[in-house]
Formats: C-alpha cells, structure tokens, sequence
C-alpha cells in the first residue's frame, strides 16, 4: 500500500494505544545477562578473525543460501569520508564474486546533514566510493508501511518504496556503538536504516507534539528500533541474512563521520548467521568477554543508553535466539565460545 502525507499523523500506533492503553516499556536494559542465565535453543552463527574482502566473502557464503532473486545490501554507507565504515572496496570484492546483480540499499536521514535529501545523499555515497554497483535510495520516491506483528508501539512500520522490489536481503553491518541505541549491529542497521528518512524514524525517535525531535531514549527506543527491524525481517522471512564486521569500533555511530569519537576497542573480526537475534548477541558477548582495557568504552556506552534492551525485546517478539553455536571458520569449523573469540586482541591501532 503506497501512503503519502497522511502517515505524519497515523503513527503507525497499535490498537492497544488506540484504545487508550499506554505502552510500558521493559526494564533491564543496562543489565547484561550471562550466557548460562538464558533458555531457549541454539541458533549458528560463524565466526572468522580475518578482517579482509577474503574473511568478509567466507562469512557471507556461509549464509548465503537464502539470498536468491532481486538482492538488496543493507550497509551502512556512512557521511562523507567516514573513518570507521566497512571499506567500499572490500564490499565491491564480495559483490564482484558472490552477488554481482545485488544492490546497495540505503534510506535519507532523520536529521539534515549530508545525508538527508536523495540529492545530498548520493554526492556522500560517490565521496565515500560505493560507485561499483548500483544504490538505491529506497524512500527517494515514496513509502509503503508493512505490518508489525505483534508490537506494543506500533502495529506498521514507514519504510522506503522501493524495499518491495527486492527478493532477497543481506544485512552488511558494521558493528560498533550508538549515541543513543548503545550499540550498531544488525538490529539497528535495519530498524533505523530501512525506515524511511520522514515519517518512519520520526515514529521511532520523536513522542507526536514534542519539541525535542529525539526524546525518545533508553528502553522504549531500543523497543520501537526492534519492532522497526521486525517488520523488514517479516516481509523477507527466509530470504534474509546478516554479517555484522567488528573492526574499527568507536563508541559513536557511523552518522558522526569525522567526529566520531576515537576508537580504543581492539579489533575482533567478522561474524554472520541467519539468526539476527544470535549474530547481535554474539558480537555483544565477545564485547563483555574482553578485559575492562579493552572494554570500558564500548560496555560503557551499551549500559548507560540501556541497549542492552535491543536484545532481549528481540527475543520476547520471537526475532531469534540469544543462545547460539559460535563456529570458527579459522579452525576448521570449531565451537567455540565468545571467550575464546576475544583472546589475544591486539590493541587498536589506526
């Protein structure tokens, strides 16, 4: 269904809320969980220390198998000269071997920067070198809203017109932190990345008739980002995948550009499943098994913005699991644990 003006009133609020019945948003979510603490199966989700076109094409064939048809790449493909987002040439590698008809798929921004008209948009995306295939600005035309089942903020979700002419998804991110999500992994990549620059971030960031167009944070943000993601991961059902790249980890988010704060986490490597739930929680668990000299800033960012809430909001909708089989590509397909996955770091150097 094509929706124009009249979305900037709907809110894509759901029948409870209609009815009067305010949400309440979770708690807890600056309390991580240890792995023995949690119940459900096991989902898989590899992992390779090789941070290079060859360790990126090795994660992504080995989710490959449900990206069939018309593909689109959700990446991240950050502001102009951007230090921390995955090179444009290791991505143009990938495409040149595993998806050469694929599509990079991006949506304008929220706040006015480089980034928040399709004209502004694509002059960063030429500066930051994603010219080796086509790009897609997917809400350059108009939106379409595709159902959240069984949300508590939202029952339908603004996204870019375009998401409906792509068969397959592969989610491509880099996985770092988030002034306000706490962290950047798959979740966030899609929930804020494929809602539409106007009125399906706005849902998410902004209460209707508030002056402060982000006074939405903590637990309720993390929630309405997961149900966000929900809608997307739904509509794609089992042609969907996810490779979150943990290298270049700075505290801020790729939408800072040159003013993201320095990096002091070391690098880790690449991880990727079919699970969105598994690959976000494995990356945060290699982030808690690591000393505090290497972990302080991320872990600090996570728990003072509650992101930690993205998780467990994701397994209370069903989007995954949160207990997982960590395969290592370096050894011969070992289990291994996040633990093993952060031995021997070396510190980050740039």
């Amino acid at each position: 269904m094509l929706v124009g003006s009249s979305l900037l009133c709907s809110c894509g609020k759901n029948a409870a809320t209609a009815n009067g019945e305010k949400p309440v948003a979770g708690k807890d979510g600056n309390k991580y969980v240890p792995y023995a603490d949690r119940t459900g199966d096991e989902a898989v989700v590899y992992f390779t220390r090789n941070l290079s076109p060859e360790g990126l094409i090795a994660a992504y064939e080995k989710v490959s198998a449900p990206i069939t048809g018309k593909v689109g790449i959700k990446l991240h493909t950050g502001e102009p000269h951007g230090p921390n987002i995955i090179p444009a040439e290791w991505v143009k590698k990938l495409v040149e071997k595993d998806l050469p008809d694929a599509t990079i798929v991006e949506t304008n921004t929220y706040y006015e920067g480089d980034r928040f008209t399709t004209e502004q948009h694509r002059k960063t995306i030429a500066v930051n070198g994603w010219t080796f295939c086509p790009v897609d600005i997917m809400d350059e035309e108009d939106t379409v809203t595709l159902p959240v089942k069984g949300g508590k903020w939202f029952d339908k979700m603004s996204v870019g017109s375009h998401m409906l002419n792509y068969n397959s998804l592969l989610i491509l991110t880099h996985f770092k932190g988030h002034t306000m999500g706490g962290f950047g992994g798959s979740n966030k990549n899609i929930g804020i990345g494929c809602a539409d620059g106007r009125v399906g971030k706005m849902w998410i960031h902004t209460r209707t008739g508030k002056p402060n167009r982000w006074d939405i944070s903590e637990e309720e943000l993390m929630e309405r980002i997961s149900e966000s993601t929900k809608a997307t991961i739904d509509h794609f059902a089992d042609h969907i995948s996810y490779v979150n790249v943990m290298r270049n980890m700075s505290v801020s988010c790729d939408c800072e550009g040159v003013a993201a704060a320095p990096v002091v986490t070391p690098n880790v490597g690449i991880l990727s499943s079919t699970d969105i739930l598994a690959v976000d929680q494995a990356c945060v668990d290699i982030l808690y098994a690591m000393t505090k000299e290497e972990n302080h800033a991320m872990i600090e960012r996570i728990e003072t913005r509650h992101g930690l809430r993205q998780l467990s909001y994701m397994k209370e909708l069903g989007m995954g699991h949160d207990r997982y089989i960590l395969i290592d590509l370096d050894n011969g397909g070992k289990r291994i644990t996040a633990a093993d996955a952060a031995k021997d770091l070396k510190p980050f150097v740039k």
